[in-house]
């Protein structure tokens, strides 16, 4: 089985049992530490990924690093997928949770980029417009691209909608082109 797919299968299952429990929040706030935790230490990302440690031994590992710090649910997921000899894939189930999460709230990442900074009020208008299009909660990563001229590109998973004056002039330079 693939990582992508195991990482998924795991997720889905702490999603769960967290859903089944109650304790949605608490196991957000758990994965968002460890997440930190592991991006931050490079000796931790060397312990989950080595062979030679055995799954008990990163299982105590996790538990000494996060003591006291994590629901009872979580501990329980990492002493699993430790024992499961997937401790390894645990930054991927991380993102892999935190997609489940969204998708099951209604809630989509969209990438947007501008020609130049748009104010409070313009952010919050195509924000509201994205959410009558796409028919769910939008969250918004706004960035600036001056290559773009003017207008503005959006990308919703892999679907890109491109306003921008620089794609509108090479669809007219496309066309000019093809009639010579």
């Amino acid at each position: 089985m693939s990582s992508a797919i195991a990482s998924r299968r795991y997720a889905a299952a702490l999603l769960d049992v967290a859903e089944d429990s109650g304790v949605v929040e608490q196991v957000d706030n758990d994965l968002e530490m460890i997440s930190a935790t592991i991006a931050d230490s490079h000796d931790l990302v060397v312990m989950l990924k080595s062979p030679l440690i055995k799954g008990d031994t990163k299982a105590k590992a996790l538990k000494a690093v996060f003591h006291g710090m994590l629901n009872e649910k979580t501990l329980l997921f990492i002493d699993l997928i430790c024992r499961k000899k997937r401790a390894d894939h645990l930054p991927q189930m991380v993102e892999e949770y935190k997609a489940l999460r969204d998708e099951r709230s209604g809630l989509i990442n969209v990438d947007v980029n501008s020609a130049v900074k748009l104010e409070d009020e313009q952010a919050r208008e195509l924000i509201n417009s994205l959410a009558t299009y796409t028919g769910k909660k939008v969250r918004a990563r706004l960035a600036l691209d001056e290559k773009l001229l003017g207008g503005v590109t959006v990308k919703i998973g892999d679907t890109i909608i491109d306003g921008s004056v620089r794609h509108q002039l090479d669809m007219l330079r496309v066309a000019l082109t093809a009639d010579v």
